[in-house]
C-alpha cells in the first residue's frame, strides 16, 4: 500500500487539477464560496490552508487579502500552487498537517482544511489532535472551515466502482473497498499517448469520519459550531473558537 504522500506524488499530482475539473473552474468556485460566506480578513489577516494542494483555497483567500500559509506534503502540487499564485502573499510549506503549528505565526485568524484532506489522516486520534492544535493557535473568535467526504456509509456491489473523470485522452476511475476504520481507495488512470493506451494504478487508505462525530469532536476541543451542511456526501462545517 502506498502512503498518502507517495500515492499523490507518484500518481495523482500531475492529474489533480484535471481530475478536479480544471484550475480556473475550482478557483472561481472557491472565490464564490468565500465571498458568499463572508470570509474576509478582520483581525490578523493570517490564514492557514491545511492540505493546500495546487491552491484552490489559498489563492482566493490571498486575493481576498489574507496572508496565507499553504501546507501540503506534495512537492508537485505545491510547485503548481507557486506557479499559479504569482505575486500573491502565499508562503508554501511541505510538511505533515499535524506539524502545521511549527510553521505558523502566533496570530492566526482563519484555518481551512478542505477538499478531502481530513480523511488522509491515519486515525481518529490524529483528527482529534489536529482539532486541538488548531484551537490552540487560533485567535479568539478565530474560524475553522472544514470540508470532507463522509465515508461512514458503506457502498456495496457495483456502486463501489466510481467513474470520476474522462476526456478523449484520459480516464480516471476508482474502486472502493471498505474496512472497519478506513476505505481502501484503488485509483486507476488510463492515458492515451501516441495512439496507445497506458494504465497507471495505486491505492491508499482514507479514514472513515462521520459528520456527527466530527461536530462532537470539535465541540469537545472548544469550538462552537456555526454552520453545517452536507451535499452528496460532502460535509461542510464552520467552527468558531470560543
Amino acid at each position: 500500500m502506498a502512503s498518502v504522500e507517495k500515492h499523490y506524488e507518484d500518481l495523482l499530482a500531475p492529474y489533480y487539477s484535471w481530475i478536479s475539473g480544471g484550475s480556473e473552474l475550482k478557483l472561481n468556485e472557491y472565490r464564490n464560496f468565500f465571498r458568499d460566506h463572508g470570509v474576509r480578513p478582520a483581525s490578523s489577516g493570517v490564514a492557514v490552508d491545511l492540505g493546500a494542494g495546487p491552491g484552490f483555497q489559498s489563492i482566493p483567500l490571498a486575493e481576498t487579502g489574507f496572508n496565507v500559509i499553504a501546507i501540503d506534503t506534495s512537492r508537485k502540487l505545491l510547485a503548481e500552487l507557486k506557479e499559479n499564485a504569482k505575486q500573491l502573499p502565499i508562503a508554501t510549506v511541505r510538511n505533515n498537517l499535524l506539524d502545521f503549528a511549527k510553521h505558523s505565526p502566533a496570530a492566526i485568524e482563519l484555518a481551512v482544511c478542505m477538499g478531502d484532506t481530513l480523511t488522509h489522516l491515519q486515525s481518529l486520534d490524529e483528527v482529534r489532535e489536529l482539532f486541538e492544535n488548531i484551537y490552540a493557535v487560533l485567535n479568539p473568535d478565530g474560524l475553522l472551515i472544514l470540508s470532507f467526504r463522509d465515508l461512514s456509509h458503506e457502498l456495496t456491489g457495483l456502486d463501489r466502482f466510481l467513474p470520476i473523470k474522462s476526456d478523449p485522452d484520459k480516464i480516471f476511475t476508482c474502486f472502493l473497498e471498505y474496512e472497519r476504520d478506513h476505505v481502501r481507495v484503488n485509483d486507476i488512470i488510463y492515458e492515451k499517448l501516441n495512439e496507445r493506451w497506458s494504465m497507471k494504478k495505486s491505492f491508499y487508505k482514507k479514514l472513515r469520519i462521520s459528520h456527527q462525530w466530527t461536530k462532537t469532536c470539535l465541540q469537545k476541543a472548544g469550538f462552537n459550531i456555526e454552520f453545517t451542511d452536507e451535499q452528496n456526501g460532502m460535509v461542510l462545517i464552520f467552527a468558531r473558537k470560543r
